[in-house]
């Protein structure tokens, strides 16, 4: 499993409706993609949610990663994002973990994303083993938070350049209930046709 997601930010006064009529007319394109589990077509609006801009930012979860570079540089559907806003970076993850959540079946609504350093910190008793038990602990964290009312789908990936960790979920409520988010958005459409196959633990 693997997480990719790229922000486009758009200037202060740009009128947000034309994201969703991009989405509402496109959002499907992706609905039965081979090797996608799931595209959250995601906004942040500026004053809204405590968010200072406003930004698309599609955020995915990919099953294969052939399918994932074929959606990047073959000619899968990337190309009308460089397009129509230039090429922005597209960061990616290698995903840990991912649970469905008690709203799996409801149409989700919002998200929020927690980003965190895992440096320094990450060896701290020098074995050289703490990265993984603080992976351990997030894992756990994660499928407890992904037993809370209103949550879709829950996920934890690691950036293993920048050595940060991120963490998304998906809410079947309007807005994301997640204290500890560093940002919050609001989902115009999810494609999930991979969702039941997207592996609840990587590495065991």
């Amino acid at each position: 499993m693997y997480a990719l997601q790229y922000e486009i930010t758009l200037p202060g006064d740009y009128d947000m409706e034309i994201i969703r009529k991009r989405v509402a007319a496109g959002g499907h394109l992706l609905d039965d993609r081979a090797g996608l589990g799931l595209k959250a077509y995601v906004i942040r609006e500026r004053g809204i949610d405590g968010s200072p801009v406003n930004q698309y930012a599609p955020f995915y979860l990919w099953n294969d990663t052939g399918a994932m570079a074929h959606f990047l540089v073959g000619g899968g559907g990337f190309q009308n994002i460089v397009r129509d806003f230039g090429l922005p970076a597209a960061r990616h993850w290698t995903g840990l973990a991912c649970h469905a959540g008690p709203a799996r079946t409801a149409p989700p609504r919002a998200a929020s994303r927690r980003v965190t350093s895992l440096l320094p910190g990450a060896d701290p008793d020098g074995t050289g083993l703490g990265l993984s038990a603080l992976i351990e602990q997030e894992a756990e964290h994660l499928r407890r938070l992904s037993t809370r009312e209103g949550v879709h789908t829950a996920a934890l990936a690691v950036d293993p350049h920048h050595w940060q960790l991120l963490r998304f979920l998906v809410w079947a409520d309007s807005s994301a209930p997640d204290e500890e988010a560093t940002e919050r958005y609001r989902v115009l459409h999810l494609s999930a046709p991979g969702l039941d196959d997207l592996p609840e633990r990587q590495g065991r």
